[in-house]
């Protein structure tokens, strides 16, 4: 536990809120922020969830080959303040007429704040899995299955609906490879952070998280969803200190008003209320409407997954899916995520395609490269000529937790030619989305009809129809999906402020286009699949063999 003189956050006197109760819905908007992984989107968002104009700056990402990855937090926010400026002047939007400020973020991330309310040293983030061996060794027993001790796997999947990662790309892992390994950072701390809850505390001063963004420290009782509390047995078992973590706040409720500094900043006026924060997972299924019990939604960014809202909490421990507390009051959301999605085609470009090296010295992609490669996919005949490839750039979550899997291209052959890989990368994506539905409906019990097709990749109409026929689903592709999380986080405010009700937020959502299953495509990847699902068992301990000992800081078994 932690020592008893260490310091503790300034106190912070709140800003007062403004006096809103004069605000028309046509004359109302919101300022929302989507930190995603590659850099902030904010957006000016009308009370009827139109986007008046919205900016987009870039952030880099450090990563290390034992496992880290890290972002700074001072990065984060001046591209907010550059792309928030933009957007407010764009939009034509008065100041005085943006009600409410709401945030997303990329979700299970860790940043240390200090007893001065700044943030010390970089944010670790969820592809960070230094902590993996802490992990292991906290939620061992005298007997250990599947590397948990079932008495304490149980008492946490009943309380949580989960467990900390073996990974140790959650913020318990983060946490204990602190302690661990920068023991001047985790004593110098106050408070750990998600990074949205981080964005909040600037906009605010004040370090608070709400009951969805806390879930996978692992800490709280999230049985009853209107009762989400901290729970002292669970800080016990996962190693935590509750003093080095935020008070909690319920889901969809006012932080407090936005700060002087900030307000100067972002060029709001100081007092504007600012709404908890949520993960990326969560603004997504907003963002794309689909808000109603078992109505679906794929995202494809950096990350992909499969989610939708149950009237249930429940966790499948053996394909790592779980429901916890959603974005939306009183109810709960299905998580599940694979590592790399949209991922895969970054990789591609600047790693096989258009490296700097002495091959292609300052030869950079084109502008239109990711519309070029759709026109490549189209060349190619579903199948790929027989190549195949495996996503698992960085380990796996879902439906196989497995931070030392990786991927490959397979089945190449003389024959095989570059447009084939650009394919095998499309379908590799894709199956694995396949995969990870066949374990979603089994939790959900249901099949779903269709899927509203969101992020980044849903911007490709190619990419649609593998999903559509890799699937065996109808996909629909919304509109200005790359969108979706910051049009969420809007709703969300919009929301939460009272603005908008919650029927009104699927038909905010417009749908671009459908893509039904081409029954001959189906049929092949029907059999692909089969053989996808084979190389993951067939070389899984081939790589725990070789990136064992580098992932985790252990001697391979």
């Amino acid at each position: 536990m932690r020592h008893p003189t260490a310091p503790t956050l300034r106190a912070v006197t709140p800003t007062p809120l403004r006096d809103l109760a004069d605000a028309k819905p046509d004359d109302t908007y919101v300022l929302a922020v989507d930190l995603g992984t590659g850099g902030p989107k904010v957006a000016v968002i009308s009370a009827t969830g139109r986007i008046a104009a919205h900016a987009f700056e870039k952030v880099g990402m450090q990563l290390t080959d034992d496992g880290g990855a890290e972002q700074r937090p001072d990065d984060w926010w001046n591209a907010i303040v550059h792309s928030a400026q933009k957007a407010i002047a764009d939009s034509g939007v008065d100041p005085e007429r943006i009600v409410g400020v709401g945030c997303t973020s990329q979700w299970s991330g860790t940043v240390p704040i200090g007893a001065d309310g700044v943030a010390i040293g970089p944010a670790i983030i969820w592809l960070d899995s230094r902590g993996a061996s802490a992990v292991r060794e906290t939620v061992r027993g005298a007997l250990t299955v599947q590397g948990y001790a079932p008495s304490k796997a149980v008492r946490w999947v009943r309380r949580t609906g989960g467990i900390p990662s073996l990974s140790g790309k959650d913020p318990v892992g983060h946490i204990h490879f602190l302690r661990e390994q920068r023991p001047d950072v985790y004593g110098a701390t106050s408070v750990f952070l998600e990074p949205v809850d981080y964005l909040n505390l600037r906009l605010t001063g004040l370090a608070r998280a709400s009951h969805d963004t806390i879930t996978l420290h692992w800490v709280t009782d999230n049985r009853d969803i209107n009762h989400v509390a901290y729970d002292d047995s669970l800080f016990e078992l996962a190693g935590l200190d509750r003093a080095m973590l935020p008070e909690l706040l319920p889901t969809g409720s006012v932080v407090g008003g936005l700060q002087a500094s900030a307000a100067a900043d972002l060029g709001l006026v100081p007092g504007t209320p600012v709404v908890t924060g949520t993960g990326d997972l969560h603004s997504a299924a907003v963002g794309s409407g689909a808000v109603n019990d078992f109505d679906a939604h794929l995202y494809i960014g950096t990350s992909s997954w499969i989610s939708c809202h149950v009237p249930f909490k429940k966790t499948d421990a053996l394909t790592n899916v779980a429901s916890f507390p959603s974005a939306l009051p009183g109810r709960y959301l299905v998580a599940d995520e694979h590592e790399t999605g949209g991922a895969c085609l970054t990789w591609l470009r600047d790693n096989m395609l258009f490296p700097e090296d002495s091959l292609t010295p300052g030869e950079a992609a084109p502008d239109d490269f990711f519309g070029r490669l759709n026109d490549m996919v189209e060349s190619v005949p579903v199948g790929a000529h027989g190549v195949m490839f495996t996503p698992w750039l960085n380990g796996e979550r879902s439906p196989v937790d497995d931070h030392t899997i990786r991927g490959g291209f397979h089945n190449i052959s003389l024959f095989s030619n570059r447009a084939d890989m650009v394919r095998a990368v499309f379908e590799g994506v894709a199956l694995n989305s396949a995969w990870l539905l066949g374990a979603v409906e089994k939790f959900c019990k249901k099949r779903f009809d269709s899927m509203a097709f969101v992020g980044g990749g849903a911007n490709s109409d190619v990419w649609s129809q593998i999903h559509a026929d890799a699937t065996g689903r109808t996909i629909r592709q919304i509109a200005d999906p790359v969108l979706a999380n910051v049009r969420g986080a809007g709703l969300i405010t919009l929301f939460a402020l009272g603005h908008l009700s919650l029927a009104d937020i699927p038909k905010s959502v417009q749908v671009k286009a459908e893509y039904t299953p081409d029954p001959k495509a189906a049929a092949v990847y029907e059999e692909r699949l089969k053989e996808f699902i084979n190389l993951y068992k067939d070389t899984k301990a081939i790589h725990k063999r070789l990136n064992g000992a580098k992932v985790s800081g252990e001697h391979a078994e």
